[in-house]
């Protein structure tokens, strides 16, 4: 074990930050700085916030005990020092250091297993739809030739065809948004403004002529730090689930989607909440616990199911989540949270 000794509060700060030591004994009374305002320096920062403090003082009473914990300190010694007590609590603290460092380790080895784990459910799931998908082209292509004396079935079975390419393509393009959602350039952006061109790139990009309503109580201030066409697309994965939520019967004009723009204070931060609501069929209870896994879906297509995975998994990277709720009525309620 190596000890190092400091003889102020200002060179414990530079020794602290050579030697990056396990664990410190502080003493409150030094020159120049004392022992509460070098634990609060140390506390603030990042570099050094984890490394245990004990302090030593001739103070014994419980105001000056709190000041000490409250500034950051795991344990108090007080003066005069016995030996075997301060062996003991120092060995305690860095078995405890040691714990926790070990507790990192593995929570980053779970996070790298996670991670494996959803790589190979992606690929998985990209295999089977492809694969499907793949299925569909060629059945089509084996009736355009036996049926290619009938102009009708050959403009049928061409449009069935590129609906399963395009579905292809899709899928490809999901995955490169997964492997870019942390490369966005952000831009401070008016949410109003943001709103109006989801629903244009929505409208547009899904060649679906319907009403949003839209519900807002807003500022016309209210702005977010976010990338354009990740949030619009974000939204627009939103809005195309709520279409889709319905019957493949009803129409188009009874196909009610709301969208609700509020801010909520959320343990003192402000948050941008989107709710984007339908009246629809509802979540079927067989997935709605994994419904943001992917390639989980209640859609009966082939090439669905990566829509919602793919919004959850790149607003969090941006600090923000998604979740769903059913509806007391019918329908289901999408929820976007955003910081402000």
């Amino acid at each position: 074990m190596h000890v190092s000794v400091a003889y102020s509060g200002r060179e414990c700060l530079d020794i602290v930050e050579e030697a990056d030591p396990d664990l410190i004994l502080l003493d409150i009374m030094m020159p120049e700085m004392d022992g509460i305002e070098v634990c609060q320096r140390l506390k603030s920062n990042p570099a050094t916030e984890t490394i245990p403090i004990i302090f030593i003082t001739a103070k014994v009473s419980k105001e000056g005990k709190l000041e000490g914990l409250d500034a950051g300190a795991v344990d108090y010694i007080t003066k005069p020092i016995d030996l075997d007590e301060t062996l003991a609590r120092i060995h305690t603290q860095l078995r405890l250091q040691e714990m926790f460092h070990e507790n990192i380790l593995l929570q980053k080895r779970l996070g790298d297993a996670r991670k494996a784990a959803a790589v190979g459910a992606i690929t998985k799931g990209i295999t089977h739809n492809l694969n499907n998908l793949l299925g569909v082209v060629v059945g089509y292509l084996d009736l355009l030739k036996n049926g290619h004396d009938s102009p009708d079935m050959i403009k049928r079975n061409v449009g069935l065809i590129d609906k399963a390419i395009t579905r292809m393509i899709n899928i490809i393009g999901q995955l490169g948004t997964i492997a870019n959602n942390e490369r966005h350039e952000l831009a401070v952006i008016s949410v109003s403004d943001l709103i109006e061109s989801s629903i244009m790139r929505f409208k547009e990009e899904y060649k679906i002529d319907t009403e949003v309503l839209i519900d807002s109580s807003l500022e016309a201030s209210t702005r977010i730090s976010a990338n354009a066409e990740t949030f619009e697309i974000i939204l627009g994965k939103l809005l195309i689930n709520a279409w889709e939520s319905y019957h493949i019967d009803t129409p188009p004009n009874d196909r009610t989607i709301s969208l609700l723009a509020s801010v909520q204070d959320k343990s003192g931060i402000d948050t941008l909440q989107l709710k984007v609501a339908d009246k629809g069929e509802g979540i079927d209870s067989k997935v709605i616990d994994t419904l943001f896994e992917p390639f989980i879906t209640t859609k009966t297509s082939v090439g669905r199911g990566m829509g919602l995975t793919i919004a959850r998994h790149t607003i969090r990277n941006l600090k923000g989540d998604i979740h769903l709720k059913d509806n007391a009525d019918s329908g289901v309620t999408a929820i976007l949270t955003y910081p402000l």
